[in-house]
């Protein structure tokens, strides 16, 4: 069932008796650039928050920030670089990817919602490990807050990682406090031409088991573009200080001959490329999914994929992470699903028509102990099953 934008608080307090007075469930989302991700929410309106908006705290000394769920990722961005700080994790926007790009960019709230990280995720920091403190409603009406703004705090239970990726299932939110980190003095990128996924998995594996700190280990595909790049090629990026990268640089090259160095502005672009999945736009009739698996058994699953349905496909995460794009099927959904438990994996619908989300698993089904530990979860945040209903699972 579509829903109706017809709810758009600009405060907290808005968001929670709009809730309090809700005689049916909600779609709840920011500024919508996800909507079409996983299954459609069985709810006649939308309550956004993309009226929440604003920086409440910002105190580059302790790298600490927090701001309302309906501010824009650029905007927190812009912030941010006037003091050459960045949120580590480096969130997405995948509006192009989902079909999105007339919508506003993406919020804060509906990204740790999501839990979308980029390819600074190798480094072991997920967006839901920067996030301090939040502040949400529960499904009931009420305001609640977990964790705080400082980096050290152990105040009540930590609600933080519990909302981050339950995709609006289990409360609202409305306010979300980060751990910063610093810029990079300098970034620069290798990248190595291969035969396959194969020669590109162990190109990445070269890099990232290497002492010279990878942030970012990604293959792109045969026919791809980027930054004046054409696949396949896999890419190891490096920032630091100048001094820094200028001597890991070389001793990477060394270890990997023949490949090219993008420096600056032009690494930073092939970089948001390879976060956003842009080389993959899908076309019409077209699906996308995201399979997680160790690298090890990318080049099998990327194989099968294309064996199969013929997919295009984007590794990031060094090959644990590997995006897909083929027919908007079932049967093409059934391959993916093969495909991640050959390979020991878990997948994501992201993207597909409504009729196809509505009538397949978007993601893996839980363990029966998972499944009845989530179920008095979310009994116990949202008991009338107001949020979301249906997003992830049919009838949840």
């Amino acid at each position: 069932m579509s829903a109706v934008l017809d709810l758009a608080p600009g405060t907290e307090e808005g968001i929670a008796t709009a809730l309090r007075n809700a005689a049916a469930p909600l779609a709840v989302e920011g500024n919508g650039s996800k909507r079409g991700m996983l299954r459609p929410v069985q709810a006649s309106r939308t309550l956004s928050t993309r009226n929440l908006t604003g920086i409440t705290l910002y105190r580059p000394q302790e790298m600490v920030l927090s701001a309302r769920a309906g501010t824009t990722l650029p905007e927190i961005e812009a912030a941010l670089a006037e003091k050459n700080q960045i949120i580590v994790p480096e969130p997405p926007d995948l509006r192009a990817l989902m079909g999105a790009e007339d919508a506003p960019p993406p919020t804060i709230g509906g990204l740790v919602a999501a839990n979308l990280s980029g390819p600074r995720r190798i480094t072991g920091f997920a967006l839901r490990d920067a996030v301090l403190g939040i502040r949400f409603v529960n499904g009931a009406g009420e305001v609640l807050r977990s964790g705080g703004r400082v980096h050290k705090n152990v105040t009540g239970l930590d609600l933080c990682k519990l909302l981050a990726g339950s995709h609006g299932t289990l409360g609202i939110i409305t306010e979300v406090t980060l751990k910063l980190g610093p810029a990079a003095a300098r970034t620069a990128t290798l990248a190595v031409p291969v035969e396959d996924e194969a020669a590109g998995i162990a190109v990445l594996s070269t890099g990232l088991t290497s002492p010279y700190g990878i942030t970012g280990a990604a293959m792109l595909p045969a026919g791809a573009a980027v930054a004046g790049l054409s696949g396949p090629l896999a890419l190891l990026r490096l920032e630091d200080v100048e001094a820094s990268v200028n001597y890991r640089m070389g001793r990477l090259q060394v270890a990997l001959p023949g490949g090219r160095v993008l420096e600056g502005e032009e690494s930073r672009a092939l970089w948001r490329a390879i976060r956003d999945a842009s080389p993959l736009v899908p076309g019409e009739g077209e699906a996308v999914w995201r399979l997680s698996l160790r690298p090890s058994a990318a080049p099998f699953a990327v194989g099968a994929l294309r064996a199969a349905i013929g997919a295009r496909c984007l590794l990031d995460w060094g090959g644990g992470l590997v995006w897909a794009v083929g027919p908007a099927t079932e049967s093409a959904h059934a391959a993916v699903m093969e495909a991640a438990r050959a390979s020991g994996g878990t997948f994501t619908l992201f993207r597909a028509p409504d009729a196809l989300r509505a009538a397949i698993a978007v993601i893996p089904p839980e363990p029966p102990a998972l499944a009845a530990i989530a179920a008095r979860v979310k009994a116990a945040l949202d008991p009338a099953g107001r949020l979301n209903p249906g997003r992830m699972r049919a009838g949840v």
